[in-house]
């Protein structure tokens, strides 16, 4: 089945942004949406490490060693950009003034439930960072994952079997493989690559899918 690319996922999940929204973009594949925002869709992208309204990547040799996003690539700043410590960020994020958080999943559950911030690897120490903040504190929360693991395991299931990040928060996810909402009775499928069937889609989700309703 064919797959998209980590930067075609960006720009599908870039293209579902409300004009006006202030969003923040989590670490990792997130981080990609910075660069697919035109200017005039006016969204305020906000960092957990301090800045609101920021832009995509400089052109080489022209970054900032001083603005940089919460992986540490550098980034631009639109005018009107405001640069702040992080309590002021944290009280963004935890005060309920951010529309919409899209964040990075190791796993996700049929009922939205978020796991995000280790995979108990030997060796590896946890980090939540700001993930658990913006779980609770974001307005909605999109999930931009690979739709399995690298031996094609599935990564949407029943019940995460990883350490939540926050339980029933996830409203929408974008895969390489479909777009997904969640609600009450599973995942409905907004959307798949093309030539997937909705059979296929299943065969690599544990958690349960619904069809559209005018496909039913």
């Amino acid at each position: 089945m064919t797959r998209l690319s980590r930067i075609q996922l960006a720009q599908r999940a870039a293209r579902d942004i409300p004009s006006g929204s202030y969003v923040n973009l989590g670490i990792g594949l997130p981080t990609l949406i910075a660069n697919m925002i035109a200017p005039d869709q006016e969204v305020f992208l906000h960092s957990e490490n301090g800045i609101l309204h920021f832009g995509p990547r400089p052109d080489t040799g022209k970054a900032d060693p001083c603005l940089i996003n919460a992986s540490k690539q550098p980034v631009t700043l639109y005018p009107g950009a405001a640069i702040f410590d992080s309590a002021i960020s944290f009280a963004m994020m935890r005060g309920g003034h951010l529309d919409l958080a899209v964040l990075g999943a190791y796993e996700v559950a049929e009922n939205g439930d978020l796991a995000n911030w280790t995979r108990n690897d030997p060796g590896v120490p946890p980090a939540v960072g700001g993930a658990m903040d913006l779980a609770h504190g974001a307005r909605q929360v999109w999930v931009l994952m690979e739709h399995t693991t690298k031996d094609g395991k599935p990564r949407l299931l029943k019940h995460c079997r990883l350490p939540l990040t926050a339980p029933s928060v996830v409203t929408r996810i974008f895969t390489d493989l479909a777009v997904l909402s969640v609600t009450p009775h599973g995942l409905l499928v907004e959307e798949t690559v093309d030539g997937l069937s909705f059979e296929e889609l299943q065969s690599v989700t544990e958690a349960k899918l619904c069809r559209p309703a005018s496909t039913r």
